[in-house]
């Protein structure tokens, strides 16, 4: 259920690498309760915008508000206690630890983890219930993606950044992958996303942002971006 209270305000936002734009004056915002979608070819700034909302990276201009407060110069593991969570492109889980160890370290801004979150995390993602006492290194990519997922969540935020979650993986896990960011979805948890499988990202999604170099070039519902031809033709394939 989406309310209409903005959660993340982007404004005017400016990011570069050096003497590199790579994000040039973008406005995005997302309501409590959505599922936001950015889409957008191999370095159109997808990767850099997320990792400059959640403090990762800094920006040259504009501002970035979230849940009323401004966040623009905050550091990662503060706007991580304030409710945002981050799972990266690439997974970035903790090869020697094991499935729990890497879980509770999701947890690692609260005084305690919370069981019930551990106990639904394994109910939404029960490959990793299976997995617990297994080192993270030896699981599968889709295992990996499942666990920094869950591990995102850990810290229960109020919004989940999600890069890439499908990357690399077979459609049948795909398919698992998305259901599970559906469910978390509907236990009241924000989602912007950055997803290659557009179509995929569109189906989920209430709303989305395409981005070219750097530049919002379109925005609407998810059924207005999948019905527009120009963004079937970049992202979706023609319909024959």
């Amino acid at each position: 259920m989406v309310d209409h209270e903005i959660l993340l305000e982007v404004k005017k936002l400016h990011v570069g690498y050096g003497a590199i734009k790579a994000i040039k004056g973008i406005d995005l915002f997302v309501k409590k309760g959505e599922v936001v979608t950015i889409l957008g070819a191999n370095g159109a700034g997808k990767t850099t915008t997320l990792r400059t909302i959640s403090g990762l990276l800094k920006s040259t201009e504009g501002s970035i508000l979230f849940d009323k407060g401004e966040i623009t110069n905050t550091a990662a593991h503060d706007i991580v206690s304030l409710g945002m969570s981050h799972s990266p492109e690439g997974r970035k889980v903790f090869g020697t630890l094991s499935v729990e160890e890497n879980l509770l370290m999701g947890a690692y801004t609260l005084k305690s983890h919370d069981a019930e979150t551990l106990a639904w995390i394994y109910k939404i993602l029960p490959r990793l219930k299976e997995r617990e006492k297994q080192l993270a290194g030896t699981l599968s990519g889709g295992e990996q993606q499942m666990l920094a997922i869950g591990r995102a969540i850990m810290s229960k935020p109020k919004l989940l950044i999600l890069d890439e979650p499908s990357l690399g993986l077979a459609p049948v896990l795909v398919k698992g992958i998305f259901k599970a960011i559906k469910e978390i979805s509907e236990n009241g948890v924000t989602v912007l996303i950055v997803e290659q499988n557009a179509k995929a990202a569109l189906k989920l999604a209430d709303r989305g942002y395409v981005l070219e170099l750097g530049k919002i070039t379109h925005e609407g519902s998810s059924e207005e971006l999948l019905n527009s031809k120009v963004i079937q033709e970049a992202y979706l394939g023609k319909k024959k």
